[in-house]
């Protein structure tokens, strides 16, 4: 979906903002109907998220990552093994839709039936991998089953994240609360998203976080340089709900939909020489890398384009989607060595778009406001003060195999420094992408980002994707500016 996202006048959103604060008063009892997008009108969403015997309500179907469990496909198989993880996705999708139409028969219509497309699926991924000459994963069929979460039991993930300098070398402490601080008698729903998340007690004011970040200090033989590229905002509205990386070859493969800055090529069906062929919103015209992310949508009263498309609405996905203020992309060295080249068409994914049912293992984004950016959080939107903007923050895997542009999860070819800031051993420092997106959004808990829909729009599953499609020369340049500890575009 390509197009100019309809953004708000600033004073325009403050004013739905206000609106949306009368109404909440005390304790946001009517925070679904000031979320409802304006295709929904008041209306409450279906009743998914209260069981038939007015029990704990049951908000999310959640089932294992079978892409965790998938680390030696060979090479033949991972078309096909990466199709049948869509489909999975796909599953999930389907069977919340079912939940969200019959939660009194939920195990008769919903999981049995899924988990009967999932044992299908994972027989699918076995057989590909064994065509291929691989031994498929031992007990990978016990993957089948999902259950349904109530609201009240989340994953046992902790409290708030208190990120390091760099995200993926903190510990895993950033869990996120699945509660929604509802009173009893009040209507069912989440709030949010059309019935579907965030709930308001997934914001904090940013002013209530303590100053939680901390650096590695550079040591003898860092490479202390920068490189920033300019790729603009997406003004020109480049959207997609498809993941060329997670899911090549499959439409809407992500079920939430993208903003994509850099190479213009990039849809589920790219190939390597698509992407060196393509266009680039890019200053440096050398660089026509993929950098993308989940859009950010504030619940306004906006019906957006995509309402009833794919990766939009059909996804329970509402909201208009904001172009953000500023995004800066630089790539940084490494605290105690020097860089390495990154090898073209490298892929990385940062963060974790399932980690609300995951667990925060892969967890990686981190969130704050301008002027208060030495406080970060991981399981929390920010609740900026008056002047202060949204930021979200991606630092990607700055260590490399040496060998693979990717890997059968996607994740295992790259890996994160340690505390010290050295790779693991085998593994090579490169150019650590950072990204810097920046949102004038109103100060009210009335934004998120697109989700699969079992996650809920939590703020733990932010995550962003990167290609490197650097010309080679210029992939040179890029690492000698680091290494001499340069500043450098």
């Amino acid at each position: 979906m390509g197009r100019t996202s309809r953004k708000r006048s600033k004073l325009a959103r403050r004013a739905v903002a206000a609106s949306a604060a009368l109404v909440l008063g005390a304790g946001g009892v009517t925070l679904v109907n000031v979320y409802a997008s304006a295709g929904e009108g008041s209306e409450q969403p279906p009743a998914a998220t209260q069981d038939a015997q007015s029990g704990p309500r049951m908000s999310t179907i959640d089932c294992p990552d079978v892409a965790t469990s998938l680390q030696d496909v060979p090479e033949g198989a991972r078309e096909a093994v990466d199709r049948e993880l869509a489909a999975l996705d796909t599953q999930i999708t389907e069977a919340y839709r079912k939940f969200a139409e019959d939660p009194g028969a939920a195990q008769e219509t919903v999981l049995g039936p899924l988990e009967e497309q999932r044992r299908g699926t994972l027989a699918a991924i076995s057989g590909a991998i064994q065509e291929a000459g691989g031994q498929p994963p031992e007990g990978l069929d016990s993957n089948a089953p999902c259950t349904l979460r109530a609201d009240e039991q989340p994953p046992d993930q902790g409290g708030t994240a208190s990120p390091s300098e760099d995200p993926g070398q903190e510990e895993e402490d950033g869990g996120q609360d699945g509660g929604q601080g509802e009173e009893p008698g009040e209507e069912p729903g989440n709030g949010g998203q059309a019935g579907n998340g965030p709930s308001p007690d997934d914001f904090v004011p940013i002013e209530d976080v303590e100053p939680n970040v901390s650096k590695v200090r550079n040591q003898r033989g860092a490479s202390r340089g920068q490189f920033e590229t300019k790729c603009g905002t997406n003004e020109n509205g480049k959207f997609n709900p498809d993941n060329v990386i997670v899911a090549p070859g499959v439409s809407n493969g992500a079920h939430h939909m993208h903003d994509y800055v850099g190479n213009q090529a990039t849809d589920a069906f790219s190939s390597d020489e698509d992407l060196a062929n393509g266009q680039t919103t890019c200053r440096n015209q050398r660089d026509k890398s993929t950098y993308y992310w989940p859009v950010l949508r504030v619940q306004n009263g906006q019906e957006e384009e995509d309402a009833q498309a794919d990766g939009g609405g059909n996804d329970q996905n509402v909201g208009e989607i904001q172009t953000p203020d500023q995004v800066t992309l630089k790539f940084v060295g490494n605290p105690t060595a020097k860089v390495v080249a990154m090898p073209r068409f490298l892929r990385i994914i940062t963060g974790d778009a399932k980690a609300f049912t995951n667990g925060n293992a892969n967890a990686n984004a981190s969130w704050s406001c301008t002027g208060f950016e030495n406080r970060q959080l991981k399981d929390k939107y920010p609740l900026c003060p008056e002047g202060s903007k949204v930021v979200r923050t991606f630092k990607f895997q700055s260590c490399w195999d040496g060998a693979n542009i990717d890997s059968a999860n996607h994740r295992t070819h790259v890996a994160f420094a340690g505390a010290d800031g050295r790779c693991p051993g085998g593994f090579r420092a490169i150019p650590q992408l950072v990204q810097r997106i920046v949102y004038d959004v109103p100060p009210e808990p009335n934004f998120a980002v697109d989700s699969f829909p079992e996650q809920l729009h939590k703020p733990v599953t932010d995550h962003g994707d990167f290609i490197n499609v650097f010309a080679d020369r210029e992939m040179r340049r890029l690492v000698n500016c680091l290494n001499r500890g340069d500043r450098c575009r």
